[in-house]
């Protein structure tokens, strides 16, 4: 971190993250917007967790991971979201410099895990579908226990390298980001010191910590559709790709907007397209899991139908009772 004084430079202590700011108009109703966004993805992300625990039929290596993404999901939405919130309710948009490092962290760790994560579902779903004789003995409970500690472990490892790396720089010019949040680039771009090493040490982490999931996801995505495209039965096609359909989805969305904002020019041009399609894979993704998975999975839908009907049931009889 930065000493009081640099030279004849005074150190940067905080940050100023101009988010929305430029829509001074639109805060009450942006604050509302991201309120009730935030309110559902806690809610509905809860609410799958509480599913799978809950129904003996959601007891499957799939839905184990699912409880996991949506774990995810909300602790994502929590390192986001609450920070803008404060911001667009009371104008005071500054943050400290240890505060926008542990958002940082938070956002970095569960971007990765969600990388690692959605590597793993693919799997799953390519050795449920294309080798279906040895799914029991490959997804029994130990190896499921086994991928998923994997994936938080190799996420954290990668969060504490970056943001040990991070915590060497030193802050002494401009202190406004913007941003919505503390995102890396936006950050290392207000240090005064050199920071190239740091850079290609980094950019090799996120390069081993995504492009192997992906590349992973890819191909068991393209096994996964020859063997379904291979079935004789039209009901065989439907079913298969009924069970990876919502996973497939979220990878799109996922990786498709996360492309959009780290390969595009950082330009002065483009820096307002970035903020809006970051509000897409940071906002919107963790709104869109439980959407997705209740929506296009039958046996999620059965599983809130019966909460449903035993919470309707308990308070007729409450009612009755009274």
């Amino acid at each position: 971190m930065a000493s009081p004084e640099q030279g004849n430079q005074t150190a940067v202590m905080e940050f100023v993250l101009l988010g929305f700011g430029d829509l001074p108009e639109l805060q009450p109703l942006l604050f509302l917007l991201f309120l009730a966004i935030y309110l559902a993805t806690v809610a509905g992300n809860l609410l799958i967790v509480v599913l799978v625990v809950s129904d003996q039929h959601l007891h499957t290596p799939m839905y184990f991971f699912l409880g996991n993404l949506s774990c995810l999901e909300t602790c994502y939405s929590s390192a986001i979201l609450p920070r803008l919130l404060a911001g667009l309710l009371t104008g005071d948009r500054t943050v400290s410099i240890p505060a926008c490092l542990t958002q940082y962290y938070f956002f970095g760790f569960l971007a990765v895990e969600e990388c690692y994560l959605l590597a793993v579902m693919s799997y799953d779903r390519y050795v449920a579908i294309c080798k279906p004789l040895h799914y029991a003995a490959r997804m029994n409970g130990r190896s499921c226990l086994q991928l998923a500690a994997g994936t938080w472990l190799g996420s954290s490892l990668v969060a504490d390298i970056t943001i040990y790396l991070m915590q060497q720089l030193t802050f002494c010019g401009p202190h406004e980001i913007d941003h919505f949040f503390c995102d890396f680039i936006p950050v290392v771009k207000l240090s005064c010191g050199d920071t190239r090493r740091m850079e290609f040490v980094t950019t090799l982490l996120a390069a081993v910590c995504t492009l192997p999931p992906f590349l992973l996801t890819l191909a068991t995505y393209v096994c996964i559709i020859s063997t379904i495209l291979r079935m004789p039965s039209t009901t065989g096609k439907r079913k298969a790709f009924s069970t990876c359909s919502s996973h497939l989805t979220m990878v799109s969305v996922f990786y498709g907007t996360l492309m959009v904002v780290y390969m595009l020019p950082q330009t002065d041009t483009l820096r307002a397209l970035n903020k809006v399609f970051s509000v897409f894979y940071t906002v919107l993704t963790p709104l869109a899991n439980p959407l997705i998975y209740s929506l296009r999975n039958t046996e999620v839908r059965e599983a809130l139908g019966k909460v449903l009907t035993k919470f309707s049931a308990g308070r007729r009889a409450q009612t009755f009772l009274l």
